[in-house]
This record gives structure tokens, C-alpha cells and sequence, in this order.
């Protein structure tokens, strides 16, 4: 039987989302105007000017929904630059450890991220908000890893805001991957006790140490 059972979020810490929507926004351009290689850029760049991506589609090619657009955004099938994690996770699970994922978003878009990092079938446990018809911090999301009964229980995760609170309240170890100035939402490390990690680390392959494995 295992003695851990190690339990990662999925966006900006085992991959980064922004590499997600730049590949989202890469198959937008291409199916909305493939002669038009400054739409990328558009997309990029309304972004980056927390203006509506969309939207600026929209004005462009006014045959297009919002709706649409999100929908192929959802829907795509993504492109990573590298894949860095699915080598850690292996040896994870080559020590013997139970690994387990806690993700918020639609089960289409984060089934297609883990396939497209090839890391799926590495996992005992899977739980995506949408699928499970609750999202983090909720308990139950949690919670039913215990039905591995191990001796000591890990959460990775980037955001102190919902990703550390309910595994502190049940004791697990809670680990923080440091934004190295590319993650989606900011870290704040203000915020109450409770709600930060016990340990950060700067890059994913510190776990090795830190876990012993």
C-alpha cells in the first residue's frame, strides 16, 4: 500500500494557462481568417489589455458570435511549448504513490489539456469541477481522496485565494509552485493562515526532495 497520496491543481501549476490560450487564440485565427497573420497578435493583444479578445473578433468579422468564439475556445485541442511535468509524474508514480488532480473548468477543456500532455492516465483520481458538480474549496473535493486511506496526503497548487484552505483544514501538506510572472490570477500571500501553503517551491521538480521520493 502506498504511504502518499499526492494531489496536484492542474492550471498554472502543472501547466500554464497562458500557453493555453495563446494555442486557443492560435486555432481562432487560423479558423476565423488564416490569410490574416496579424490576428494572433490582435487576440494576444486585446488580452493583455484585459479588453474582451473576443469581442475585437467580433467587430472584425461580424459573422462571428461571442458565443462561438468561446466555444472553440473551450473546445480546442491545445499546444504546449514543452511539457514539463509529465516526467515528474512518472517517477511519482513509479515510487508508488497514489497521484491525484483537483481542477475547476469544463470537463472537455481540462480532459483535453491532460491528453495533450499525455499525463491522463497517470492520475488514480480526477476531479474537474464541472464533473464533479462542485469546485474548490469545496470539501467534497477533497475529501473523497481518502478513500486511499494513506498515511500522508499532498496538495500543489498556485492560488492561495481557493487552492489551500480546505486541504490545510484536513491536514494535508500544502505546497505552493511560486508564479515565476506568467500565471493567470496573482498569488497573494496576505491573506489569512489559513488559506496559504505550508511550503513553496520555485520549479515542480523541488517535489522530488520535498517528498522524498
Amino acid at each position: 500500500m502506498s504511504s502518499k497520496t499526492v494531489v496536484f491543481d492542474l492550471d498554472d501549476t502543472l501547466a500554464l494557462e497562458l500557453d493555453y490560450l495563446k494555442s486557443a487564440f492560435q486555432e481562432i485565427a487560423q479558423k476565423v481568417d488564416s490569410h490574416n497573420p496579424k490576428l494572433f497578435s490582435i487576440l494576444l493583444e486585446a488580452y493583455k489589455r484585459k479588453d474582451n479578445p473576443f469581442e475585437c473578433i467580433c467587430e472584425l468579422y461580424p459573422h462571428y458570435s461571442i458565443e462561438a468564439l468561446v466555444q472553440l475556445y473551450r473546445n480546442h485541442y491545445p499546444i504546449y511549448p514543452e511539457n514539463l511535468c509529465k516526467s515528474l509524474l512518472t517517477n511519482l508514480k513509479v515510487a508508488g504513490c497514489i497521484l491525484g488532480l483537483v481542477t475547476d473548468g469544463y470537463s472537455v477543456t481540462q480532459r483535453n489539456k491532460l491528453k495533450a500532455l499525455e499525463i491522463e492516465e497517470l492520475f488514480d483520481l480526477v476531479v474537474i469541477s464541472e464533473e464533479f458538480g462542485s469546485a474548490k474549496p469545496t470539501m467534497a473535493n477533497f475529501d473523497v481522496f481518502h478513500q486511499f486511506n494513506t498515511a500522508v496526503y499532498y496538495y500543489i497548487a498556485d492560488n492561495p485565494a481557493k487552492d489551500f484552505v480546505t486541504p490545510n483544514a484536513l491536514g494535508w501538506q500544502t505546497i505552493c509552485l511560486i508564479d515565476a510572472g506568467n500565471n493567470i490570477h496573482p498569488q497573494d500571500f496576505s491573506k489569512e493562515s489559513l488559506y496559504l501553503p505550508q511550503k513553496k517551491i520555485k520549479q515542480l521538480n523541488e517535489l522530488v526532495d520535498l517528498l522524498a521520493v
